[in-house]
């Protein structure tokens, strides 16, 4: 599309919104930037914008006549594509495009596509790492925190771009076709925002949605969604197994990484070669591994890189030992099966710290991963008591319920012994508590890092 003097409407003020204003000034459009929180300064939303900026900021209600102007919305991730504010400009024939679609409209390069409910930031920063290990211009963006937006505008036909994206980018694509994508995993999550299980498994699988059998689409076969969708996925599907040896694909078998081709079985590496933990991360390893093979990347590098990788902040990352304790932050554990996996990363008697805003999951697969682990089980948050309930229901004792962070903090370390561990892995979104995952993981290492040795 021609975005040259385009009116266009970018619905969301944050940091997505902000890379997709920019990007539409870099093409000659005409952006307005609207949010509906009226409570919002005006002024300091305009100090984001590049000096001499003219777009136009409104908060709190569009003006009609604004409405009726607009040739283009861009929406936020944030912002439900199925509110009657969307759907209005959607009955008029106005196309509704995330950041995801902007960017892709106006960059260039190869794309490398990567979702799933769990290991994203992982996998996608490790993916990162190793293109970048080849040399040449490697942009690391998306839902990682990077708005695409922002590094689109100069991308080349040499740039590669590792993207992280989220259900809720994903629902708002049009033509976005990644050369290579992933879904990584698909486990119940984000049900308040996609209403319905089949609405969330569709966003995901949308990924492939443009993508053709001459591109690749890495899939875990120990997924069942995921390995239900291998059957009609329009890509090429490269499997990755943590429980089974596979006839083409990358697998785990013991405590070795094979990869299966063409009738040939080859051992990679050893898991203990990784500085990474848990099944979770050699799912996102045999991930990574499949995906920058796919783009050509010699077997030597990715292996390379793999085995001086460190876990990405926030998830089942090592903070310190105090007293003989371990404490783990894994404060990216925002849904239970991202917890079940923190869980699993354990291997000693466990003083866990859950809880949280309420997405609607349900917490009983998490609490049936404990397996005797749990020594004290301590609750914060909006969904303290539901959890607190389904617990009592799966007989873990020792559950105690916290006013606060702080107070959570300091049960924690009145219970933990040395030869323990304790970890932050809450099961829950942040809001509510926090302004996001990243503030409570941050507030947890800095309670920790206080900590008498």
């Amino acid at each position: 599309m021609d975005l040259q003097g385009k009116k266009v409407l970018v619905v969301g003020s944050g940091i997505s919104g902000i890379g997709a204003v920019r990007a539409l000034e870099h093409e000659g459009a005409e952006p307005i930037l609207f949010d509906a929180n009226e409570r919002l300064n005006v002024e300091e939303i305009a100090a984001k914008l590049p000096a001499g900026s003219m777009t136009r900021i409104m908060t709190g209600k569009l003006p009609v006549e604004e409405e009726a102007s607009v040739e283009l919305v861009i929406l936020s991730p944030g912002v439900p594509a199925d509110t009657e504010f969307v759907e209005a400009f959607r009955r008029r024939g106005v196309k509704i495009w995330g950041e995801i679609e902007l960017a892709y409209e106006i960059g260039q390069g190869r794309v490398i596509g990567i979702t799933g409910t769990n290991g994203k930031t992982t996998t996608t920063t490790l993916v990162g790492e190793i293109m970048a290990a080849c040399g040449g211009d490697v942009e690391v963006v998306g839902n990682i925190g990077n708005p695409y937006t922002l590094t689109a505008m100069d991308a080349t036909q040499q740039t590669v771009t590792v993207a992280e994206i989220s259900s809720f980018q994903l629902e708002t694509i049009e033509r976005f076709c990644p050369d290579v994508s992933a879904i990584l995993n698909i486990t119940p999550d984000h049900l308040n925002r996609h209403h319905t299980m089949e609405n969330y498994v569709a966003a995901k699988e949308a990924i492939t949605r443009n993508q053709t059998k001459e591109q690749v689409c890495v899939l875990n076969y120990e997924n069942v969604y995921t390995r239900a969708f291998g059957e009609r996925c329009n890509a090429r599907v490269v499997w990755f197994s943590s429980a089974r040896a596979l006839e083409e694909g990358f697998y785990q078998e013991g405590e070795e990484i094979f990869q299966a081709l063409d009738g040939k079985k080859t051992r990679l590496m050893n898991i203990h070669e990784m500085k990474l933990v848990g099944t979770c991360n050699v799912e996102n390893v045999m991930a990574a591994i499949a995906i920058t093979r796919a783009m050509g990347v010699p077997m030597e590098t990715i292996l390379s890189v793999v085995r001086r990788f460190k876990a990405v902040e926030h998830r089942i990352e090592f903070v310190a030992t105090k007293r003989g304790v371990d404490y783990y932050n894994d404060s990216k554990g925002t849904n239970p099966d991202a917890a079940i996996q923190g869980i699993k990363a354990m291997n000693k008697p466990t003083v866990l710290i859950g809880g949280g805003y309420d997405k609607q999951s349900e917490y009983d697969e998490w609490i049936e991963a404990f397996e005797g682990k749990v020594k004290c089980f301590v609750l914060i948050g909006q969904t303290r008591e539901k959890i607190a309930e389904c617990a009592a229901k799966h007989g873990i004792g020792n559950v105690i319920l916290a006013d606060s962070f702080e107070e959570a903090l300091e049960i924690c370390t009145r219970n933990a012994v040395s030869g323990d561990a304790v970890l932050l892995s809450p099961a829950c979104a942040s809001w509510g508590m926090f302004p996001n995952y990243e503030v409570r993981g941050q507030l947890f290492k800095e309670y920790v890092n206080k900590l008498e040795d």
